[in-house]
């Protein structure tokens, strides 16, 4: 029997129950595939799609990490911005990168209409929203982005930022209207069946416990069944393993926090009255945005290098709400949960090669819904031949996550962004 999914806003609304079995005895298979996430789905069904035999390993139920229990958020762009971007790769290569996660954003779209996915409930619109005045940076920036990448942006003044968010906490936002927000365990389910249906092999409750990755043919065992492929794609993120040294040294496994509110729609709608999501522009912001038509908020934030007891965070999550919006001081929790996402020092996606047939595909942390659909389809389309799209990441390589000072080092770097922040935002009040 399948173990379960955590308890969270999306698993007590998934929407279907199909369980896949673990894999046994000896498989042949063109594509072994370790981890059912967003990433591996989405390489597992492109390549079903060309023809491949594709075998799909997932050590728990399929998008039970990340994947299935995120923010819900779809927009263009990277955890890093695209000055940081330029800084290492030049102007001409960041622009690809830019149009890269773009695409990404319309894959997760295309997906969704193709394969009539409704129980994914894409809501458009994604506003960033600023704790201070900007003094026309904000409206300038948004105008750059609309020029250089054709952006469906608009910029949003303090009136009336402060009629959709009624909130005295915000003085500026740009609506992003090509963004959405949508059901991500669904989704993720979603393309698992399609794979299915296209004759890839899922296997849920199917550990990876040893690899051999030399010679033509590479070797996957879990604890009953023997893969032998051609290809090996790791797309394992926060919940990497012993299976994969070189990919555990090189990212940060990242706690964050989400909690759901009580069904209230009246009190929910005094403070929140767009059914755009909102993105706090701090960096140590918040995320949240309307579901159950509009009856509670979703509202996530606040990271840690250790996850936490979700009851302790759900009350600083709550804080952060109650502040923000005053008029929800009487609005209860209903529900919190935690998750493990990976990030990279340099705060990109890790895609590429560690040797001819072994890929990796992961560091989704911050920004995972676009780019995990596109890291999947970059690497599929490397083992197809149809493009060495996947060559653009190799600057944002495997670099050594730093060990325990790399966890101390990421969770300083936040509480110093939490500091600047709440310093920037007293100086606008």
């Amino acid at each position: 029997m399948s173990s379960a999914y955590i308890d969270t806003y999306y698993s007590r609304t998934v929407s279907t129950s199909e369980a896949y079995p673990a894999a046994t005895g000896r498989i042949e298979a063109d594509v072994c595939i370790v981890g059912g996430g967003l990433a591996g789905l989405t390489a597992a069904l492109k390549l079903a799609r060309g023809g491949r035999k594709v075998v799909l390993l997932e050590e728990q139920r399929v998008a039970w990490g990340a994947s299935g229990r995120n923010g819900g958020f779809v927009s263009a762009g990277y955890a890093t911005g695209l000055s940081s971007i330029e800084r290492r790769v030049g102007k001409d290569q960041a622009r690809e990168l830019f149009h890269l996660s773009m695409e990404g954003v319309e894959i997760v779209r295309r997906t969704i209409d193709e394969l009539g996915i409704a129980d994914a409930k894409l809501v458009p619109g994604i506003a960033k929203a600023l704790r201070y005045n900007s003094r026309g940076a904000l409206q300038a920036a948004c105008e750059s982005q609309q020029r250089a990448f054709g952006l469906n942006l608009r910029y949003l003044g303090r009136d009336e930022v402060r009629s959709l968010f009624v909130s005295p906490k915000y003085h500026e936002a740009i609506l992003d209207k090509g963004a959405f927000h949508f059901h991500p365990l669904n989704y993720g389910r979603a393309l698992a069946r399609e794979a299915v249906r296209l004759r890839a092999a899922v296997h849920e409750n199917s550990a990876a416990t040893t690899v051999t990755l030399d010679g033509a043919r590479k070797i996957v065992r879990t604890k009953d069944a023997e893969i032998s492929a051609q290809h090996v794609v790791f797309t394992t993120g926060g919940y990497t393993g012993t299976i994969s040294p070189a990919l555990r040294r090189a990212f940060l496994p990242i706690a964050t926090y989400v909690m759901l509110t009580e069904n209230a729609p009246e009190l929910v709608q005094s403070a929140i009255r767009t059914r755009a999501a909102i993105l706090d522009d701090r960096r140590a912001g918040d995320y949240y945005r309307l579901v159950d038509d509009g009856n509670r908020i979703l509202w996530g934030g606040r990271i840690t290098t250790r996850t936490a007891d979700p009851r302790d965070i759900a009350a600083l999550l709550r804080r952060e709400m109650v502040t923000t919006y005053p008029q929800l001081a009487s609005l209860k929790t209903e529900i919190a949960w935690s998750g493990l996402m990976s990030y990279a020092r340099h705060l990109m996606p890790q895609i590429g090669q560690l040797k001819p047939g072994v890929w990796y595909c992961t560091a989704f942390g911050g920004h995972g819904m676009n780019t995990t659909a596109i890291g999947g389809t970059v690497i599929a389309e490397g083992i197809t031949g149809e493009s060495d799209r996947y060559r653009l990441f190799s600057p944002f390589g495997l670099a050594w996550n730093g060990g325990i000072l790399g966890r101390a080092a990421a969770q300083i770097t936040y509480w110093g962004y939490q500091a600047a922040d709440a310093a920037r935002e007293f100086r606008s009040r």
